[in-house]
């Protein structure tokens, strides 16, 4: 079973024992102040000392509830219906020594089989349902009737009894009605909870086709362009042996600067090739959070030395590494370079880290950002000519969510546009 359905079941699952927590509270402190009212008011002389035992128990019950939510076990379904089989007992005890059936509020009963219906398989559902019918048999023929109620004498003779007796139906009433309200309101919240989590799913599961799909196409690409470059970089290694005497010192420079260009290419291409799942990309080494900085920094000037970028770096500690993996890099290259293509001669990169976690905020003072762009990001490639944003930043959002980090983009008060990161470190102790 997929580690999210478990953790759903066991969100479902406190959420119910929560609510029967707060059932169970409410049914003490009615029950008690039951016992008082009857005592008191109407003198109906209740056994007090086996109902105090009783809701002591159920106290007892609540107690170990508590505690039990404050675990981190996963709560098994068979664990709520044993639950609510001690509730079933319990009031079924609190019923026996308050006139069994004629006890205006047997409709407790229903409370622990609705709830069961909600949550728990079929076959919980009607061993919940047999057991409270047979309870509530039972107490026709098994119970310890009130002053003044006599059923095998034609029912109530005292109009106290009677009075009380239906005063208990519209308090009852009153509370089912209560009770009932707050059942379906959670059901109906557990059902738009699970909806929300469907959508979330069907959402992430069409980004993943998208990203199959583009890494797909992006595979094939390199395949094919990997040739011709390859062809390239031979001619252009030929051509510049051949003219290398000082009159064709221009020319040697331009095949010099095309040559590095196909180097270029050709590394772009290994990249895509490893991120789209054609080749393997290197598995990840860990590296002191600065020094990996650094390397990504350097090889993207590298790429863009008519770039000025300013750097702002603040560590809190100094032990903290990262898993350092080409296709990160590659993401954090594809900001940088959407970035430069915004505002190449403004670019600034702050970033600070303690414990396990790298902030980064990548800012840039070009146009900015339309609201479509800020809309479709992560969920689709967005293409913007004057912002430079497309496929790579698309790869770039999906890398850093599969490493466990979060990239939010946003325009700046000032003009241009920021881009935060988020990365998950490593913290290690000083030796």
């Amino acid at each position: 079973m997929p580690t999210t359905d478990l953790e759903t079941r066991d969100e479902l699952a406190r959420r119910v024992t929560r609510r029967l927590f707060l059932l169970r509270n409410i049914t003490i402190l009615g029950a008690g102040a039951g016992i008082v009212i009857a005592n008191t008011f109407y003198s109906l002389n209740l056994p007090q000392q086996p109902l105090i035992i009783t809701l002591a128990l159920l106290a007892l019950l609540n107690l170990l509830t508590w505690l039990r939510l404050k675990t981190d076990y996963a709560i098994s379904n068979t664990e709520v219906f044993i639950q609510m089989l001690l509730d079933i007992a319990a009031i079924t005890s609190l019923f026996y020594y308050t006139g069994g059936a004629t006890n205006p509020f047997v409709w407790f009963y229903l409370l622990p089989l609705i709830i069961a219906a909600t949550i728990l398989p079929r076959g919980y559902t009607w061993t919940m349902a047999a057991i409270a019918v047979a309870c509530y048999s039972a107490l026709f023929f098994f119970n310890v009737p009130l002053p003044g109620n006599d059923m095998h004498h034609g029912g109530m003779h005292h109009d106290g009894g009677f009075q009380l007796h239906v005063f208990g139906m519209w308090l009852g009433f009153v509370m089912s009605a209560g009770f009932v309200a707050v059942i379906i309101v959670g059901m109906a919240q557990n059902l738009r909870e699970r909806d929300r989590r469907l959508a979330e799913a069907r959402e992430q599961a069409l980004q993943n086709e998208r990203l199959v799909a583009l890494g797909t196409l992006a595979a094939g690409a390199a395949h094919e362009l990997g040739t011709p470059l390859g062809t390239m970089a031979i001619l252009t290694a030929e051509l510049e042996q051949e003219y290398v005497d000082d009159g064709h010192s221009s020319l040697h420079r331009k095949l010099g600067i095309l040559r590095s260009q196909v180097e270029r290419c050709k590394e772009a291409l290994s990249v895509i090739s490893a991120s789209a799942g054609a080749g393997r990309a290197e598995s990840g080494h860990r590296m002191p959070v600065d020094a990996y900085l650094d390397e990504v920094i350097n090889e993207w000037q590298t790429q863009r030395p008519e770039a000025r970028l300013a750097l702002d770096f603040t560590a809190t500690d100094t032990h903290s590494e990262i898993i350092a993996e080409r296709t990160l890099s590659q993401a954090l290259i594809n900001v940088l370079n959407n970035a430069a293509d915004a505002s190449p001669q403004d670019i600034s990169i702050s970033g600070n880290w303690s414990g396990d976690t790298l902030n980064l905020e990548i800012a840039d003072r070009g146009p900015g950002l339309s609201r479509d762009v800020h809309e479709q990001l992560g969920k689709a490639p967005v293409s913007t000519k004057t912002g430079g944003l497309g496929v790579g930043l698309y790869l770039a959002y999906a890398t850093i969510e599969r490493l466990g980090g979060s990239l939010e983009i946003a325009d700046r008060e000032q003009g241009g546009t920021i881009v935060r990161i988020t990365l998950p470190l490593l913290t290690t102790v000083a030796g």
